[in-house]
């Protein structure tokens, strides 16, 4: 007898979705992509070549989508703006989901230090990006605060946010109360500190890096970020190469990523974090954000609600 198998649709055929639709198809072999959506003809055309051969059935509506026989869950790797709308959908169709960062735009001595920095891209894809993704913190650095709340643990409660930025190649993301640079900073009522500075004009590559300081030492991640192991000796000097896109250094995460939300669904098991944890995720990046434009800092009481300066 065949093992059971998820079956899943995938919502979204850009950047993220057609990755995703493809780990689904080719890496995860508890799961069986059954259905995918997008309302944008160019993305349906790539799937006709990439997905429909394979028995993937493409469907332009998404609430049509949800509707596919025998569908158990849905990956939302669609346009920020509508994560939370067609992820509610899904639930609502009782489907699982996995949802792609962040969950929405907006919600309603210990130092720990964390940098996400893209590649430059001179597109300007960015630019007109930025109306949608709910800014810098909310696009680059909400997993920096995801893995800041996994450190420190999730029940941490924030007592003040703060943050600056610069538009130092594209000035046009002004126009959508965004920056290319950005440093923010967020206190937590127990005591603790997290730093994070989110840039997309990195020349080299992508480069994403962690530290932790404690009260006994510190610990580093990819301070010295490499693609591969090979040092190249030549007239110059000695240098590495570096992933030059998000991709190329967390390609494989993503398909841990599938495998572990299959193995959940099939087997009823929780998942490793919790749903509030990433909505908190998304409370801090929203606040940041509104920093970020307004310059005010931001205060908040442990129980998560805002806070007027002048009532403290």
């Amino acid at each position: 007898m065949a093992a059971t198998k998820l079956k899943i649709g995938c919502a979204g055929l850009g950047r993220m979705g057609k990755r995703h639709a493809l780990n689904f198809l080719q890496r995860t072999p508890r799961a069986e992509l059954v259905a995918a959506s997008s309302p944008d003809d160019a993305e349906l055309e790539w799937a006709k070549v990439h997905l429909e051969p394979y028995g993937v059935k493409l469907y332009k509506n998404y609430d049509d989508m949800l509707r596919h026989e025998g569908l158990e869950a849905v990956v939302v790797a669609s346009a920020t703006a509508v994560h939370a709308e067609q992820a509610i959908k899904a639930i609502d169709a009782e489907k699982h989901v996995l949802c792609e960062k962040p969950l929405s735009t907006s919600v309603e001595i210990v130092f720990m230090r964390s940098q996400t920095c893209d590649k430059l891209d001179p597109s300007g894809f960015f630019v007109a990006y930025a109306q949608f993704s709910g800014g810098i913190f909310v696009d680059c650095s909400i997993h920096d605060i995801d893995l800041a709340l996994w450190f420190f643990g999730q029940d941490s409660k924030v007592k003040s946010v703060s943050a600056v930025g610069i538009t130092a190649v594209e000035p046009d993301l002004r126009k959508h109360n965004d920056r290319d640079n950005a440093v923010g900073l967020v206190e937590f009522h127990n005591g603790k500190i997290a730093y994070f500075y989110a840039s997309r004009m990195m020349a080299a590559g992508q480069e994403d890096t962690t530290e932790i300081i404690g009260t006994q030492g510190k610990l580093a991640v990819n301070t010295q970020p490499a693609l591969n192991l090979v040092s190249i000796y030549d007239s110059t000097g000695i240098r590495r190469e570096i992933p030059q896109h998000y991709y190329d250094r967390f390609e494989y995460a993503f398909v841990t990523e599938a495998n572990e939300f299959t193995a959940c669904c099939l087997e009823n098991t929780p998942v490793p974090l919790r749903l509030d944890g990433a909505v908190q995720a998304v409370r801090i990046g929203a606040a940041l954000q509104e920093s970020l434009i307004t310059g005010e800092k931001i205060f908040f009481d442990e129980e998560g609600n805002r806070v007027d300066k002048s009532r403290l």
